[in-house]
Parts: C-alpha cells; structure tokens; sequence
C-alpha cells in the first residue's frame, strides 16, 4: 500500500477470501499513486469493527470507500449508513447465485443512503478504484492526471489491426 502518506481510501472486505479479487482495486490505485488502507471486517461477524472504521474514516482522512460486498452484501450498506462518505461496492463472485445476491443488495439501497454498484468481481474491483480516483481528481489535480495518463496507455496499447 502506498504508506508514505495517510490513505485517502479505504478498501474493505468481509472476508480474507475477497483479498484476491479486491487486490485488484489496490494494484489500480497503486499505479495512480493514490495511497490507500485495505482492512477485512465483517458486518455480521465484526460489526462493531466496522462501525469504529466507518465513524472514523473521514477524521483520518478517508475521502472514498470500496466494500466488497459477498454472500448476503451487507457490509457497503452498513458502511453507508454510518458516513457520508462515497461507497463504492463491488458484488463478489458467488457460484451458488451467480452473484446475484450481491449485486441486487448494491443495487436496492432505500433511498437516503446511497451505495455506488460496480460490475462484478475483477472488473468491480478495478472500475471501483478508477472511479474512487475519479472522484478525488476533482479536487486534486494529480490525481486527475494519473486517471488521464492510465486512460491514455490504456488507449495506446489497443492495436489498431488485429492480429492471429
């Protein structure tokens, strides 16, 4: 993690075993340069972990969530419901469902308390880091550069013609 400086979002997962897909989202910010804090706590199993994280994410610095958001999805819900802070969840793949139990309980949030939904697994855990960069590049003009310049590569290394 980018620890030379306080982290400006934080990665949260309910489970070790969302580390691998998650890791996705802080290798994207790390290529921007964004530092960041991953921390496993469960809404069900630790909630009183999650409660200190989340009233005390903003006071330390924290300006954008990503929850994972597994099995019955509680965790980018009860995050929100306890800062005003962006959240931003990613459903977890699940075999049992074909992930759809995460993905209805991002999408169907009562109104008042919003939770962003991004795609499922991988592409989620990615998409969410760039649109958390998104957010703070409005504020903050290297951030806004190092989006551009990984949209720009990105581009680049799309080959015009294709090959065999």
């Amino acid at each position: 993690m980018t620890a030379d400086t306080n982290p400006v979002v934080g990665i949260i997962m309910g489970s070790n075993s969302d580390w691998p897909i998650m890791k996705n989202a802080a290798d994207t910010l790390e290529k921007l340069g964004i530092p960041h804090e991953a921390k496993v706590m469960s809404a069900h199993r630790t909630p009183d972990r999650v409660e200190a994280w989340s009233k005390s994410a903003k006071d330390r610095g924290i300006k954008v969530v990503i929850a994972a958001a597994g099995m019955s999805a509680a965790l980018p819900g009860v995050i929100a419901a306890q800062t005003t802070l962006p959240v931003l969840g990613v459903p977890m793949e699940n075999a049992k469902v074909a992930s759809l139990d995460a993905v209805f309980s991002i999408l169907q949030m009562p109104a008042g308390i919003p939770v962003g939904a991004l795609a499922v697994g991988r592409a989620g855990a990615v998409n969410s880091a760039l649109l958390a960069a998104a957010i703070l590049g409005l504020s903050d003009e290297k951030v806004a550069k190092a989006v551009d310049d990984f949209r720009a590569e990105q581009s680049a290394a799309i080959q015009e013609e294709p090959s065999l």
